[in-house]
């Protein structure tokens, strides 16, 4: 029996304020759903398109915004889309109008084009970069400075599997996640001394993007439901930063970035030479680390060359 009441306490989002974009259907409306059961206040924004970013209707998020007003809980629906910045300022704004304060953003809206490399237009790989990676961009940036004033923030980006380690025929998808992943670790070290607080959830979930990818049994396990619970260690007050949450069918794990020990070679001719005779020894994997930011990386590889330099954070 577990009588650690950590581990079973409900997160308390009372007095919070929420904006969860992308949050008509699928995960997003269960991440809407699930903060507003904690106690947050939602600002519920979709645009309404389908899974390949065509059409549009507010409809939606109305509907999710109306689910939570239902339960006892307080929304506002939106229909800004998140490739237009003006629109985002003006969401940002009306939600402050309304609640005075922005606490967490959940940026999970997101596009489908997929088609093999070789196939895919540019203006495909765009819009799936503009709608994910830019959609984000444009949602934080418009936060970022009411978070800093608050000196309180929780960030979620929504990243992948793709992204992290590739899927065939989603080379527009993945490059957007992965370019998620590195906005993440940059902000997490600007917004540290203002206690705002950037993560990545990689979910796994049944949603529209997956619709006939999986067999039946499969999409059965994999419930937004099963996905949303990842969000009470994102976007509490005990969250950490930095980190890439993966979750799906009840599943959690931390993916990292990892630096190997690897060797020192110095320079010269032989050193191409020397490095792919050795290369088993670089790509070795015992005792490899998560570096603390970028510059650790130059830093290690100084101090194995016999220089010690101070730190390069800023």
């Amino acid at each position: 029996m577990n009588d650690d009441p950590s581990k079973t306490r409900v997160p308390d989002l009372k007095g919070r304020v929420a904006i969860v974009t992308g949050g008509g259907g699928g995960l997003g409306r269960q991440h809407a759903l699930t903060l507003a059961k904690w106690g947050a206040r939602v600002l519920v924004n979709d645009l309404g398109t389908d899974v390949h970013g065509s059409g549009g209707s507010s409809q939606r998020a109305l509907t999710v915004a109306d689910e939570i007003g239902a339960a006892g809980g307080e929304a506002l629906a939106d229909g800004a889309s998140v490739t237009d910045y003006d629109q985002v300022c003006q969401m940002i704004e009306r939600t402050k109008e309304r609640w005075g304060r922005v606490d967490i953003l959940v940026n999970n809206a997101g596009i489908l084009r997929d088609k093999t490399f070789a196939k895919m237009s540019l203006e495909d790989f765009r819009l799936v970069m503009e709608v994910h990676l830019m959609g984000a961009v444009h949602c934080t940036k418009a936060v970022w400075s009411t978070m800093q004033e608050q000196k309180y923030g929780r960030i979620v980006m929504t990243t992948s599997s793709t992204g992290l380690y590739g899927n065939f025929g989603q080379s527009n998808y993945g490059a957007a996640k992965a370019a998620l992943i590195g906005l993440m670790q940059t902000l997490s070290l600007e917004g540290d001394k203002f206690n705002i607080r950037v993560n990545c959830l990689a979910p796994t979930a049944r949603t529209r993007m997956v619709e006939g990818l999986l067999p039946q049994e499969a999409l059965e396990r994999l419930t937004p439901e099963s996905v949303s619970p990842a969000l009470a260690v994102l976007v509490t007050e005990e969250a950490p930063t930095r980190c890439i949450l993966c979750a799906g069918a009840g599943s959690f794990e931390c993916a990292h970035i990892t630096l190997t020990q690897g060797i020192h070679l110095g320079s010269g001719d032989a050193v191409a030479g020397q490095l792919v005779s050795r290369f088993a020894e670089v790509s070795d994997r015992t005792e490899e680390i998560v570096p603390a930011c970028g510059s650790e990386q130059g830093l290690r590889e100084l101090a194995k060359a016999g220089y010690q330099v101070n730190d390069l954070r800023r």
